[in-house]
């Protein structure tokens, strides 16, 4: 890996994130169990941790401020336009996931 100042790698941590949000914004099919069955993560853990970030960096913001950055909209309005059920195999794989 080249020699990065710290502004160079903190411009591409930004890039890299900014991607990942717009991939994850056009692939809203993708639920967040999957996410969480697969990474153990999701949109949610991502928002927290944007959060935690301005809560770090002395940024007073709330958990709904920092979820809607991740989600581009409310997570209320996320949640009712694109969160499905979830299936009893991902519920199944969930647990299964929790339990190991």
């Amino acid at each position: 890996m080249p020699d990065l100042t710290e502004e160079q790698q903190d411009r591409l941590d930004a890039a890299a994130f900014r991607r990942l949000l717009s991939h994850l914004d056009n692939n809203k099919d993708v639920q967040n169990i999957d996410l969480m069955i697969l990474a153990d993560f999701c949109r949610n853990c991502l928002g927290d941790w944007y959060g935690e970030a301005a809560k770090e960096a002395g940024i007073d913001m709330s958990k709904d401020e920092a979820r809607a950055r991740v989600y581009g909209m409310p997570y209320s309005e996320w949640k009712a336009n694109h969160q499905q059920p979830a299936s009893p195999e991902q519920l199944a794989a969930f647990k299964a996931r929790a339990d190991k």
